[in-house]
C-alpha cells in the first residue's frame, strides 16, 4: 500500500487553492492538480504492507493534535519534475515540529526513514512548462488545520486516487500553556 501523512485543506481553502491552481495553469502550463487531492503532504512513507498501514493507522487515530496556524504567502518551483506550489516563505515553526513528532512516532513504527529536508508546499501543478512568474496573483492564505490523515494513493493511468485510512482525533480548543514550555512528544 502506498501511504503518506498529510494534512487536507478545509473545502473554503481548498477552492481558494483551486483558484490559484487556475491561474498557475494558464500562465505556467502542465497538469493542473484536481481539487479534491490537493493537501500538504508531512510523511511520504510509500510502499507499506497491510500490516504496517494497520499499526499506522491505529497509532494516528490514538493521537491527539492541537489546532495549528499556517500562512501562505508565495509561489514556489521543483525545476526538474515541473512541480509548481505555493507554500511559506519561512518554515512554520509549530509544523516543523509536528512533522518532526511523526517521522518520530513512524520510525519507531518500522515505516521509513525521515527525508533531510522539510520543504511544506501545496503542489498545484505537475509537468509545468514554465515557472512562476510575478504575474501570478499573490498569495496570502491562511490555513488553520486541526487533523492529520493517513492516505492510501493508488495510481492509475487517469492518475492518483486518494483514500483516507485514518485521522488523527483534535481538539477544538488549544489549552493555555506557557510559549515557553516544550510541545507533547
Amino acid at each position: 500500500m502506498r501511504l503518506f501523512l498529510a494534512l487536507v485543506p478545509p473545502p473554503p481553502l481548498r477552492r481558494r487553492l483551486g483558484v490559484l491552481a487556475d491561474a498557475a495553469q494558464a500562465r505556467c502550463g502542465g497538469r493542473r492538480m484536481p481539487d479534491d487531492s490537493v493537501h500538504l503532504t508531512l510523511a511520504f512513507l510509500g510502499e507499506q504492507p497491510p500490516a504496517r498501514a494497520t499499526a499506522i493507522a491505529d497509532w494516528l487515530a490514538s493521537m491527539t493534535l492541537l489546532p495549528g496556524r499556517w500562512q501562505l504567502d508565495r509561489w514556489g518551483q521543483f525545476r526538474r519534475p515541473g512541480i509548481v506550489w505555493v507554500g511559506a516563505t519561512h518554515v512554520d515553526p509549530a509544523l516543523a515540529s509536528l512533522q518532526c513528532q511523526l517521522w518520530d512516532g513512524l520510525e519507531r513504527l518500522g515505516a521509513g526513514t525521515r527525508p533531510g529536508r522539510f520543504v511544506p508546499h501545496v503542489t498545484l501543478l505537475r509537468h509545468a512548462q514554465r515557472p512562476p512568474s510575478p504575474e501570478l496573483p499573490a498569495v496570502s492564505l491562511t490555513w488553520d488545520y486541526t487533523q492529520v490523515e493517513l492516505i492510501q494513493s493508488t495510481i492509475t493511468h487517469e492518475g492518483s486516487h486518494y483514500r483516507r485510512l485514518a485521522r488523527t482525533a483534535h481538539l477544538e480548543e488549544s489549552p493555555c500553556r506557557p510559549e515557553s514550555s516544550p510541545g507533547p512528544s
